[in-house]
């Protein structure tokens, strides 16, 4: 090695699964290169592609590195951060001045739990706006989870993950880590653990309705109708009852009464409404009773669809009663070196009695469903939003209806986003604040430990120096939020508001002391106080991959935040919903024409981001429309053709791809497409083309429990483009008579 460059080692932030990175720094501080760290305890030496992308990240000219402020003239101009906090709580002070807290909306992107400042400090942001519409990504695809959790553990973050790493069947339900490399299940290299598995004699069986890259690799792939697994589930949760293998822990209760709940769910249903054989069902239940040790695991594919509760309940249901939860090989939680959930860092979650003023969705851990948004901003009234604060998200891309949400901006009072892209959401907004990036910040994961297959520590130190006259995010959440309380004082003017300042004035100094605290100071504190006797030195002085602190082990019942420190499998929010369920699949016929839409991700790909960098985008295109052969030749289509897709939300034009890969009724379009709006290409001359799946999805259709979006199972037709133009046309030829 050169005496000129150096070798550090970070954390990739991109996605859930910490994968340690190896990196070399060049003479002049450049990344030179990047691979996987083989010390690192939990990855492995694991690394994809979006890792080796960070430097182009890093140096994106697309990227802002500067505040911008729209001006006079309604452009968006550079300007220094002093005008552009000024100018953000100008707008959004003046605008709750003018209609209230609650006219202020906040939503709040993924990225948010990648970044260690983002969860130190933008929490206290969110409050100082004093706001109650308060929306995030989590209402998108996970919400199920969530109070599921806090129905059947006490908490919403009391989250089980597959042991993996010694487990003998594994199956997965809507759920594609090949891609993703884990999802509310942190698993850095699947793909080895899934040799592993294998080499021992495992198993692994996937439901999904695509050959995914994770059902490729399975010794079991089976294809279910898009919207129908809670058939599936139930009906084994049934068999277990039936057969008369229920081996539950203890501690759990309820028995009985979800016996009778899921008697009507048999699996001849499930045939009939999903397409999975019933002796399949019955043979993968009794497999689950049989195996030594087994974990069912469900994740987007089964959230996201009508009755995900029903669903995310089922798995847990499967695993209880097989015996295999907090069962070594089966499902665990975590013990952290932070723990957030025991001590009571994260809250437990739980159904308020607020909910959205147009439909009256409910919410859930103090946020709103985000279906409801588009409508909260377009519909006149009092308690209409008139603004709006996005905080590393992008909802016009990755929300239901997103054409009507980004129809709806349009008649915002202000908006500010904290972004480092101009995209498909934040070209609307007034002031946008864009942060240090993610090779430029310490970090630690503070969340997804609670979710790795095994307990590890270790801190990553900012690898460069952040550009000068940058802003971390955390200085960003304690500049604006300290601009928020200068700006209400300045407003509350002298009488009787005299003593309202004081008060504000004193507010702010005691906000001031805590949002300074640097996101690594506040961490220090959360180890040396957390009982296992770490700090951010010690973590340091580890070495860089860290802390190994060994494999998952049994927790329960002392991990439950139930009150008697038992589990209610029979939680009335699930039971009550499921005489809801049977009518449901007693009426799912769809039109002659008909086909379910799904959506996908790519391993390459980040949700809404990183479509512009040559380095993941590059080789064969994979925007297309997936559709099984059979229903094009039904509909007289050929491979490679452009066609018009119509949902009941909207429609959009794009190329199809002939392929076995999705069962027969179902197409397939990825996630986080579509960044040409209005004709304007918003992420560079090297984007991905392609159409927003969520021009399809339906904002008003919801998950009834919990709010979550739909949008999986979305009825769909299919026509070539030149009929369908033809038609346009027939229609405009006859509407001008």
């Amino acid at each position: 090695m050169s005496d000129h460059t150096e070798v550090r080692h970070v954390a990739c932030t991109l996605c859930e699964a910490m994968c340690g990175l190896e990196v070399t720094l060049g003479t002049a501080g450049a990344v030179a290169g990047i691979r996987g760290h083989e010390g690192d305890p939990l990855s492995r030496g694991h690394v994809c592609p979006k890792a080796l992308a960070l430097p182009d990240l890093q140096d994106d000219p697309d990227r802002l590195r500067r505040p911008l402020v729209r001006d006079a003239d309604g452009e968006l101009r550079e300007t220094t951060w002093e005008v552009a906090f000024a100018r953000a709580a100008e707008l959004l002070v003046g605008v709750q001045e003018r209609h209230g807290d609650d006219a202020l909306a906040v939503y709040l992107g993924n990225p948010n739990v990648h970044s260690l400042g983002a969860l130190t400090h933008h929490p206290t942001l969110v409050r100082l706006l004093r706001t109650k519409n308060r929306y995030s990504a989590t209402s998108v695809d996970q919400l199920p989870h969530h109070v599921v959790a806090w129905a059947l553990y006490g908490h919403q973050f009391l989250l089980p993950v597959p042991d993996i790493d010694r487990t003998d069947l594994l199956v997965l339900v809507g759920h594609n880590p090949m891609a993703s490399n884990g999802s509310l299940w942190t698993v850095p290299d699947f793909p080895q653990r899934r040799r592993e598995l294998a080499s021992r004699g495992g198993r692994l069986v996937v439901i999904d309705p695509r050959r995914t890259e994770t059902a490729r690799v399975a010794d079991e792939h089976h294809f279910v109708r898009p919207g129908s697994d809670a058939a599936v589930l139930l009906a084994m949760v049934r068999e277990l009852f039936v057969a008369d293998l229920a081996t539950p822990p203890p501690w759990v209760d309820g028995l009985d009464t979800v016996r009778a709940a899921v008697e009507p769910f048999t699996p001849e249903l499930a045939e009939r409404v999903s397409g999975v054989p019933a002796d399949d069902v019955r043979r993968l239940a009794r497999d689950l009773a049989a195996a030594p040790s087994a974990a069912v695991h469900g994740r987007m594919g089964v959230s996201t669809q009508a009755f995900g509760v029903v669903c995310q309940w089922a798995v847990q249901a499967l695993n209880l009663l097989t015996g295999n939860l907090d069962r070594p090989g089966g499902t665990m939680f975590t013990t952290p070196a932070v723990d957030l959930v025991g001590r009571g860092i994260l809250g437990p979650g739980g159904f308020s009695r607020r909910r959205t003023r147009v439909r009256g969705l409910p919410g859930f851990g103090g946020e709103l469903p985000v279906s409801a948004l588009a409508e909260e901003l377009a519909t006149p009234g009092p308690g209409r939003v008139r603004a709006l604060l996005t905080i590393a998200g992008n909802p016009v891309s990755s929300t239901p209806g997103g054409h009507r949400l980004d129809a709806a901006m349009g008649d915002l009072e202000a908006m500010v986003a904290v972004d480092l892209y101009l995209n498909e959401t934040t070209r609307h907004a007034d002031v946008v604040l864009p942060p240090t990036g993610p090779l430029e910040r310490d970090h630690y994961d503070l969340v997804f430990h609670l979710l790795a297959v095994r307990d590890t520590a270790r801190f990553s130190p900012a690898l460069l120096p952040k550009d000068p006259g940058g802003r971390h995010d955390w200085e960003i959440a304690r500049d604006l939020g300290l601009a928020v309380m200068q700006e209400r004082a300045r407003r509350a003017g002298g009488g009787r508001a005299a003593a309202a300042r004081a008060r504000l004035d004193r507010r702010a100094l005691e906000v001031e002391a805590r949002l300074r605290t640097s996101p690594t100071r506040q961490l220090d504190v959360l180890l040396r106080t957390g009982g296992a006797g770490l700090s951010v030195r010690k973590l340091r002085a580890a070495g860089p991959g860290g802390l190994d602190l060994g494999p998952l082990r049994p927790r329960l019942p002392e991990r439950l935040h139930t009150s008697d420190r038992r589990v209610h499998l029979d939680a009335d929010v699930v039971i009550d919903d499921l005489p809801r369920l049977l009518a449901a699949l007693d009426s799912t016929a769809l039109g002659d024409d008909e086909l379910l839409l799904i959506g996908r991700r790519h391993q390459r790909d980040n949700n809404s981001w990183l479509h512009n960098q040559a380095r993941l985008t590059r080789g064969r295109a994979r925007h297309q429309l997936l559709v099984h052969p059979d229903d094009l030749a039904v509909r007289g289509i050929r491979d490679g053709d452009r066609v018009r897709v119509r949902s009941a939300a909207g429609q959009v034009e794009v190329e199809v791809q002939a392929t076995e890969d999705v069962a027969p009724g179902v197409v397939s379009l990825p996630h986080g497409y579509g960044h040409r709006r209005d004709g304007v290409q918003l992420r560079g001359a090297v984007g991905l083309p392609g159409v927003s799946v969520n021009d399809l999805t339906d904002p008003d259709v919801v998950e009834a429990v919990s709010g979550n979006a739909v949008l999986n199972g979305v009825p769909v037709t299919v026509e070539p483009l030149a009929v369908a133009a033809a038609a346009d046309e027939a229609f405009a030829t006859r509407d001008s008579r």
